[in-house]
């Protein structure tokens, strides 16, 4: 089919955004690792284990589906588990997506004790994501930082379902561990903003176990919130300006006390799971740019028709947030979605995402 040619470049597609005007149409950027190697003819463990290999698929990828690049996600770069002693291997057959943990560093109350800070600069999975973002430097885009937020990287040190049961017994326990994980996430993180400059970067941040399908919304603010309020002093202390939050399955509950406190930088991209309307993010975050959120189980198992018919719905509600709108699936592009559903997606924008 014959499509409507582009009037801005990626790149000023999304600068503009961040400058609060309307581009020529819709961004399309996706969160997504192993859906690029596959498509491509590769396994998905070539998304963590071979970031020369990622970084052509994705770049490969993004061309054939139309997406915009800047900001490119990546593989994470602090994962917590394995980053603290734990051991994980790379995924393996048909249903396996991500990485999987096989042993976590923590597994008693005296263990966290005991657990002390990883040298920020040797583990293995510290050199792969650094070998990836000289790619992204050296290709002209921005470097993207990948982290949990401290909460959800704590729970990945110990396992989640103990770190939950210690929010009630032991919330001691669990302050500890988060401020572990803030503290090597910066730790880290100051050593790419030495290596790249902190104008070069832009800093993701994604916050799955605060979501109310894991968590109440009073732990989220006697525990989580705090901590997302200190993850932005140091971000602004490394001087880093750009900054992109997934704010992961439904957190409808915790909307209100994120947007009461904001501490990020404006305009940020914000992305939401499909369980949240974009209609009520952008009440909340009038001043960011929104980014999703099209189901994932729908881009997986739907049709192509059911997937196009989805997605303009989503760009409906999208054009007319006032901060600004990106295309993307509500969290990863599943790995193994089928290539026409994915296609629909940059069908409809074709059709219906232009505001000239």
């Amino acid at each position: 089919m014959q499509f409507k040619k582009d009037l801005m470049s990626s790149t000023e597609r999304i600068q503009t955004l961040f400058r609060y005007e309307k581009p020529d149409r819709v961004p399309i950027n996706m969160i997504t690792a192993g859906f690029v190697c596959k498509n491509i003819g590769r396994g998905v463990a070539d998304a963590y284990g071979d970031p020369e290999t990622y970084f052509d698929a994705f770049l490969w990828t993004a061309e054939q589906y139309g997406w915009d690049l800047n900001p490119q996600n990546c593989p994470h770069t602090v994962l917590g588990a394995p980053d603290f002693g734990g051991d994980v291997r790379l995924p393996t057959g048909e249903f396996e997506g991500a990485i999987v943990i096989t042993s976590y560093p923590v597994q008693s109350e005296k263990d966290v004790e005991k657990l002390e800070l990883p040298d920020p600069t040797t583990s293995d999975r510290l050199l792969k994501a650094m070998t990836l973002s000289r790619l992204q430097h050296e290709y002209g885009l921005p470097v993207t930082f990948v982290s949990r937020s401290p909460l959800t990287l704590a729970a990945n040190t110990c396992r989640l379902e103990k770190f939950l049961r210690w929010t009630v017994k032991r919330p001691d326990l669990c302050h500890r561990l988060m401020t572990r994980a803030i503290d090597h996430t910066f730790n880290v993180m100051a050593n790419w903003a030495g290596a790249f400059g902190p104008e070069n970067m832009i800093v993701f941040m994604s916050s799955p176990s605060e979501s109310n399908q894991v968590m109440s919304p009073r732990h989220f603010e006697k525990l989580a919130l705090p901590f997302h309020m200190e993850y932005h002093k140091r971000l602004a202390s490394l001087g880093i300006k750009r900054f992109w939050f997934h704010i992961c399955g439904d957190q409808n509950l915790n909307l209100p006390a994120l947007a009461d406190i904001c501490p990020w930088p404006h305009p940020s991209i914000l992305s939401f799971g499909h369980e949240v309307d974009l209609k009520d993010t952008a009440k909340h975050f009038p001043q960011d740019i929104i980014y999703g959120n099209v189901e994932p189980a729908v881009i997986q198992m739907g049709t192509p028709q059911q997937v196009y018919e989805l997605t303009r719905s989503v760009i409906d509600k999208g054009k007319r947030i006032p901060g600004g709108f990106i295309l993307s699936a509500g969290c990863e592009l599943p790995p193994f979605a089928p290539s026409a559903n994915v296609f629909a997606m940059t069908k409809a924008v074709n059709d219906f995402g232009w505001y000239v």
